[in-house]
């Protein structure tokens, strides 16, 4: 996946603010980030959704 510069500071504002939100430890936000993606799979999967191949 390619992003242009305005797309990349707006991921990085992103991933700066949920990593404020998780009292500035990264660990602790990737963490619950790969949680929430893993809630929203099962989500995709029960609806049929199909999934993109990998790169």
């Amino acid at each position: 996946m390619r992003l242009d510069s305005r797309q990349e500071a707006a991921l990085q504002a992103v991933a700066e603010n949920f990593i404020a939100q998780h009292k500035g430890d990264p660990v602790k936000a990737l963490k619950e980030m790969i949680v929430l993606n893993g809630h929203l799979q099962e989500r995709l999967d029960a609806l049929g959704v199909p999934r993109k191949a990998a790169r």
